[in-house]
């Protein structure tokens, strides 16, 4: 049984999750449009690909913040 506190941390987990996900798609869409721009640059191929690995990063932590948020949500009732 859920008592009153135990339902507080949750709901305030939930918006926590909430936020980091869209954080992540922050991230993940600049990260994105930032690798389109360089495009072939060759001075910038480096940056490239750093920006691809913190775009994949992103992508992975942001699955893990989805699934954290739909365990929130269950417990919740949401």
């Amino acid at each position: 049984m859920i008592n009153q506190y135990h339902k507080e941390l949750l709901a305030s987990a939930l918006d926590a999750r909430q936020k980091e996900i869209t954080e992540y798609q922050v991230n993940i869409d600049n990260f994105g449009m930032a690798i389109e721009k360089i495009g072939d640059d060759p001075d910038l191929q480096e940056f490239k690909t750093h920006l691809k690995g913190l775009l994949s990063s992103s992508i992975i932590e942001q699955k893990k913040a989805k699934i954290m948020l739909s365990v929130i949500q269950q417990q919740l009732g949401v």
